[in-house]
């Protein structure tokens, strides 16, 4: 059976309402409960206007389904993680799109424990939406939970700030789900939190937040500048990710940050592993070797890491895309954590975050992620395969294509949630050479590229 066009590769993305609706949402919810047999389930929602009809649905469909519900209302995905797994529930569901466009919508699930659902449980849900459902009696019950106090303190208490410098630190939620953490965070740690865009609506009144997206910054940036802050962090739609701004300003490719925080873990936790995508890695291998860590790759995606963090038990991994994991949090992905860990790690230290980042850029110049729409990313793959593959000393296709050749190295690959296809560049210690094959492999995928 062909899976509705909202299942993607391993969570609910479509248009709203041609491609995910309430009734939609309900048949899933209704499935989700028939395939993974739940006896309680934590069920959230973003702010998007779309999502409170979406999430009264996937109540609706799970109590129908036989399960209670524990609702925390709004609130980040990362806290139907936390739910999820520390009050041993056997599974959550968030509502959320999290950056994508704001006509659009989504439906994110975990199991027990939060782990990522099996491929063929998530294949199952699909199948069974689609067949639809008769509605009947609900049979669970509804437990309301939108307090933060717990999983604050959780994180306050085993990740927070130790004695060190105060920081000034810019939060910017961008309108999204970050607001409320941001705020109960401010009067948990010792920071002069200079909050930006705080309060949730989902009309995004200047954006969605997506700081992946350059025009998206701005406004973090100024407000770092105009505060003389240490520190800037801003999150996308569903808070699960957050991306750091240094002291003058300036955007840091999220690449470097999981340098700086597998270095963070190993302080503590010396020769563990440390899983990394396969987008970028020359920096974050060399760190990591360097503090006495071993290095491990793993396809992109959060079902993927997860999955590579419990086969070779990983205390931490990280994503260029800013999604960061870890052991201790059931390993799965927080926006909270890293900043957390940004500022514990700045406080009790004498360079500012633009001094500790300089000598890495340099070191390891990167592109950046760069998206193009194309008509069919398999073809444009297999092109530039046949182009570069005879000539590179190091190939892999882990995860799209990956070449190495001596000075620089580049992976091309399709995007998990979005028709896209991502590219990829980095060059040892030479900025010009990363330009000038980035700009080459740009040519070969120009022809392909949508009108």
């Amino acid at each position: 059976m062909t899976l509705l066009p909202c299942f993607k590769a391993y969570d609910v993305r479509g248009k709203t309402p041609s491609e995910l609706n309430p009734d939609l949402a309900w048949s899933i919810a209704r499935a989700y409960c028939d395939v993974m047999h739940p006896r309680t389930v934590a069920v959230g929602k973003d702010v998007r206007l779309s999502s409170d009809a979406l999430h009264a649905a996937v109540v609706r469909g799970v109590i129908e389904g036989g399960a209670d519900v524990v609702d925390l209302g709004l609130c980040g995905t990362e806290e139907i993680y936390f739910a999820t797994s520390s009050q041993w529930l056997d599974g959550g569901i968030m509502v959320t799109a999290s950056h994508n466009p704001a006509e659009y919508n989504g439906i994110k699930f975990v199991g027990r424990s939060a782990r990522p659902l099996k491929e063929e449980d998530f294949k199952a849900i699909g199948e069974r939406a689609s067949a639809g459902y008769t509605p009947r009696a609900a049979s669970g019950r509804v437990y309301r939970q939108e307090s933060k106090e717990d999983f604050v303190k959780n994180i306050v208490e085993w990740w927070g700030l130790h004695a060190g410098r105060r920081l000034k630190v810019v939060m910017d939620a961008g309108n999204g789900c970050a607001g409320p953490l941001v705020r109960a965070f401010a009067e948990s740690l010792p920071l002069d939190v200079v909050p930006v865009r705080c309060d949730p609506d989902g009309t995004f009144p200047t954006g969605v937040p997506n700081p992946l997206l350059q025009e998206n910054r701005a406004v973090t940036s100024k407000a770092v500048i105009d505060a003389g802050a240490d520190l800037g962090i801003a999150w996308d739609g569903d808070g699960d990710r957050c991306f750091f701004f240094d002291d003058q300003g300036q955007f840091i490719e999220g690449y470097y940050i999981v340098g700086l925080l597998a270095e963070a873990m190993l302080a503590s936790h010396p020769r563990s592993k440390i899983v990394h995508d396969p987008r970028l890695y020359w920096n974050t291998v060399e760190l990591v070797e360097a503090a006495s860590g071993v290095p491990v790759m793993s396809k992109t995606g959060h079902a993927f890491m997860k999955a590579r963090m419990r086969e070779v038990d990983a205390i931490y991994g990280g994503e260029m895309s800013a999604h960061h994991y870890f052991k201790d949090f059931a390993y799965c992905d927080s926006g909270m954590i890293p900043w957390v860990l940004m500022a514990s790690k700045l406080s009790h230290s004498k360079s500012s975050l633009s001094e500790k980042l300089a000598a890495r850029m340099s070191a390891y110049p990167c592109s950046g992620e760069i998206n193009r729409q194309v008509a069919n990313t398999s073809e444009v793959i297999a092109h530039v395969r046949e182009k570069y593959q005879p000539l590179a000393t190091k190939w892999d296709e882990l995860d799209g294509i990956s070449g190495e050749f001596g000075d620089w190295r580049f992976n091309l690959r399709s995007s998990n949630t979005e028709p896209l296809l991502r590219l990829n560049v980095e060059s040892r210690g030479d900025r010009d050479v990363m330009q000038a094959r980035l700009d080459e492999l740009l040519a070969e995928i120009q022809p392909f590229e949508r009108a």
